[in-house]
């Protein structure tokens, strides 16, 4: 294969590359900014229960020790109705244990409450995980940039601008495989067969597409397995 073609191939692997990478060091800043967003609500909310949050665990401890309390006052209740001996005496017992039931129901919710708050606080883990990915991402960007760069230096400068013209107009594809179907990789257009033997043979240095204007080189097809 014709170096300067070798080199156009190779120029678009590049050019792949840097693509993938440009996306996702774009779509990375935008999960960090929705990691922010929901930790900023989760903060929000935290406000509004400052002195609860302020004790954290200590009282998330506390809520459940209270739960045990509640639940031997309840026990004592009950223990109570059969002991009762007037219909006054049984209907205060009844209730005491409501109420007892829904001072639990209320101690079980403001815990599930605070549990949900941590859990929403665990995403500054989640941020930290997406910019250290972030960070790998721009480091590879700039080291294929850089690797980019070099190769392209082997080109003529005439070539490598008609290559990145040809780039610019067929979506980043400028090089394109022609296989035994005799198809243009790049607009699924049927070479000529004078033109697949040239490319077969490797006799023109380079050739374009009569179609798309892309550059063609010739692959073989898959050994079968």
């Amino acid at each position: 294969m014709d170096s300067q073609l070798q080199t156009l191939i190779e120029l678009q692997g590049y050019d792949a590359r840097i693509a993938a990478l440009e996306a996702e060091a774009t779509r990375l800043p935008k999960q960090i900014e929705a990691i922010q967003t929901s930790l900023a609500e989760a903060k929000k909310t935290l406000e509004t229960l400052k002195v609860r949050i302020d004790t954290g665990r200590k009282e998330l401890r506390a809520k459940e020790k209270d739960l045990e309390v509640i639940g031997a006052k309840r026990s004592k209740q009950e223990a109570r109705l059969y002991e009762v001996k007037t219909n006054k005496e049984y209907s205060a017992a009844l209730l005491e244990i409501e109420e007892s039931k829904q001072e639990k129901a209320k101690t079980e919710e403001e815990i599930l409450g605070l549990m949900e708050l941590q859990e929403r606080l665990n995403g500054e883990i989640r941020e930290a995980e997406v910019r250290k990915k972030l960070a790998a991402v721009e480091q590879e960007l700039t080291g294929v940039r850089g690797e980019r760069t070099t190769r392209a230096r082997d080109l003529p400068t005439a070539l490598l601008a008609d290559y990145e013209r040809i780039c610019k107009a067929r979506g980043g594809i400028a090089v394109a495989a022609v296989s035994p179907t005799a198809i243009c990789g790049g607009c699924r257009v049927t070479i000529r067969p004078q033109a697949i033997l040239e490319l077969r043979a490797g006799t023109t240095v380079l050739m374009r597409c009569e179609s798309c204007g892309r550059y063609l080189y010739w692959q073989e097809a898959p050994s079968p397995v």
